[in-house]
């Protein structure tokens, strides 16, 4: 995948509800098809089928092609197709795989017109800060939200219970408490982890691991963002802290399991924590509703006199429209991406996921939403995801420090010393 983000990135580069306060305007010309693809979700589908044909009944000139495939391979897709300049009319993914086609001018500023707004300002103000965060590029706005999320840990309380642990007094608030409460919570049979307490959303280090050198006052890049800056004490402490929680330590969880938050909602006994979004509350619902009342959702933990008093990163998936598309089908995407935002309220109450209007933040499906309110304090006080145009790559170092001290017993300050190295060569390509 790195390699192949590496040759479609220089392929790139070379080619050069609720808020019903905007209506998207449409010109009605000749025929038009747009091209949409976004990633499966079995909730969202059902909505944006509906929305889709609601905006094909109001511009009859109008045709959407919806594609869909699972995450990973739908970003090869995306690469390969606009390395060979057959992209997308319209597509949605993460933020910080979707900013390396904002720098290279591949992806189309929004169209104010289009969607019924004077201004980005007024845009911006119609939603809480963090919103566009992910999307504004030299005073510009790139992306429509299809969802603004962050992640908090989700906890099966029976399983607690059984240990002796109350759920809503005893659940880890620092890390050092998540280490004692998860070992309670484990199960080994010799050094095979039957049962984990918790772990980690290996390998998304960008969105729950980087976030907690920060609250050690870390950051990926020096102020100028012109080196790297992974080689410095709240690194190597954090690196420190991840040797302690993998195999060679307590054995407490690795990259090898399988991904805790996927094992979650099975109850199986396999996991008693993960971290995971406001999604997987409507995804427990859909796959074991049973399950559902024994579940409970608590704050990101914090380090122990952490100079930072943020949680996961803030992340974001944006429609986005292909620069390269005719200008009517441009027009008629921006259109139809306004359409998906301003269905905010649908969006949380049937799919979970958050499009942050403060129109939103006020009608009774926010506020009778279980557990929206931990996500969006913690959102208020975290930052958005890491953005660069190497972010995937550098992400891709992160995950090779992480796995060296857990699997291989590397050092932690040698660990850190060759990510430095690497992120700095990756900043001189």
């Amino acid at each position: 995948m790195k390699s192949l983000f590496s040759l479609t990135m220089l392929l790139l580069l070379a080619a050069g509800g609720l808020p019903v306060f905007a209506t998207p305007q449409v010109e009605e010309t000749g025929p038009v098809q747009i091209i949409y693809w976004t990633d499966e979700d079995p909730n969202r589908t059902p909505l944006e089928e509906r929305l889709i044909a609601e905006f094909q009944q109001q511009h009859p000139n109008v045709s959407v092609v919806r594609e869909t495939g699972p995450s990973k391979k739908m970003a090869e897709k995306l690469l390969t197709a606009f390395a060979a300049q057959k992209g997308p009319d319209l597509f949605n993914w993460a933020a910080e795989d979707e900013w390396p086609y904002i720098e290279a001018g591949r992806v189309a500023p929004v169209d104010l017109k289009a969607i019924g707004y004077a201004s980005y300002k007024a845009l911006q103000d119609d939603y809480i800060p963090v919103t566009f965060k992910g999307a504004l590029f030299d005073g510009k706005i790139y992306g429509l939200p299809q969802q603004i999320s962050n992640y908090a840990i989700f906890i099966n309380n029976k399983y607690c219970r059984e240990v002796g642990l109350d759920p809503a007094k005893d659940y880890p608030r620092t890390w050092a408490q998540m280490v004692e409460v998860a070992e309670k919570l484990t199960i080994r049979d010799g050094q095979v982890i039957r049962r984990r307490g918790f772990d980690f959303r290996y390998p998304q280090y960008l969105y729950f691991w980087a976030p907690m050198a920060q609250q050690l006052g870390g950051t990926i890049l020096s102020a100028d963002r012109k080196s790297a800056a992974v080689n410095t004490p709240p690194w190597i402490k954090l690196l420190q802290y991840t040797a302690v929680w993998g195999p060679n330590g307590r054995n407490l969880g690795s990259p090898t399991y399988k991904n805790a938050r996927a094992t979650f909602n099975k109850d199986d006994n396999s996991v008693a924590m993960c971290i995971s979004g406001l999604y997987q509350v409507d995804r427990i619902k859909a796959e074991n509703p049973a399950l559902v009342p024994h579940v409970s959702v608590v704050p990101y933990p914090r380090f122990q006199n952490a100079v930072s008093d943020n949680g996961t990163a803030v992340y974001g998936h944006y429609h986005m429209v292909n620069a390269s598309s005719a200008p009517a089908v441009q027009k008629a995407s921006w259109g139809l991406a306004m359409s998906f935002s301003s269905a905010a309220e649908e969006t949380l109450d049937k799919v979970g996921n958050t499009i942050p209007s403060k129109k939103l933040l006020e009608t009774a499906v926010y506020k009778n939403k279980k557990f929206a309110n931990v996500f969006i304090a913690d959102m208020a006080k975290s930052d958005f995801v890491f953005l660069h145009v190497k972010g995937p790559q550098i992400q891709d170092v992160l995950k090779e420090m992480v796995e060296g001290v857990m699997l291989s017993e590397v050092p932690p300050a040698e660990a850190a010393e060759r990510g430095q190295q690497k992120i700095n060569d990756l900043l001189k390509q």
